[in-house]
């Protein structure tokens, strides 16, 4: 008996120093410099107008062997960039995204799915204006490497998803400004 406990033993210890290493989860903060999510709609047909929201914030899980991730951002809707100060107060009104109320978005992942070692799709919740709607975002491009001027492990992202402002309480001037909306993110994260 003491003969069979001592070969599992050795066993167990062989299969431990020659197991390969498995990697783990890494955490990523939003590098505010490089993240930026921007939005588009069709103004009454004539031209397709783009904004961005200067300050996001949050924090990207990715674990590259395990195919899994996750997804974290808050959007300062009060940072709204339109290119005049005058339709940045018109975009921040109640009727819009009502930013004396709702100063913030979330996006909060619930599934990431990948194709080889890529993230390609990654599903989640939106909430804007106090509402919360699933939605989809489709990874154009995906890029894990150390980043050249940090010496740090860095990912960086470019995502899409279309909504409609009605779904969000956001309706005014519907359909003639454009009830769908494209946000495209472009994200950088370091690692922590």
């Amino acid at each position: 008996m003491k003969t069979i406990s001592k070969i599992t033993t050795a066993l167990i210890l062989a299969a431990a120093v020659n197991a390969p290493a498995f990697a783990e989860a890494e955490n990523f903060t939003v590098d505010n410099f490089h993240t930026f999510a921007r939005f588009s709609y069709s103004h009454l047909g004539y031209s397709t107008q783009l904004s961005r929201f200067n300050k996001n914030s949050g924090k990207v899980v990715y674990d590259k062997a395990a195919k899994t991730g996750e997804v974290d951002i808050t959007i300062d809707t009060t940072s709204v960039d339109t290119g005049t100060d005058l339709f940045n107060e018109h975009i921040q009104a109640e009727d819009f995204l009502d930013t004396k109320q709702f100063p913030s978005a979330t996006f909060k992942s619930t599934k990431v799915i990948f194709k080889g070692d890529k993230p390609v799709k990654i599903k989640g919740d939106l909430t804007l204006k106090g509402i919360t709607k699933p939605v989809t975002l489709t990874v154009t491009s995906f890029l894990a490497m150390q980043h050249p001027m940090q010496k740090k492990d860095a990912i960086g992202a470019n995502a899409y998803t279309t909504i409609k402002r009605t779904d969000f309480n956001m309706g005014k001037y519907a359909p003639y400004v454009g009830d769908e909306v494209r946000i495209d993110i472009s994200l950088e994260a370091v690692k922590q």
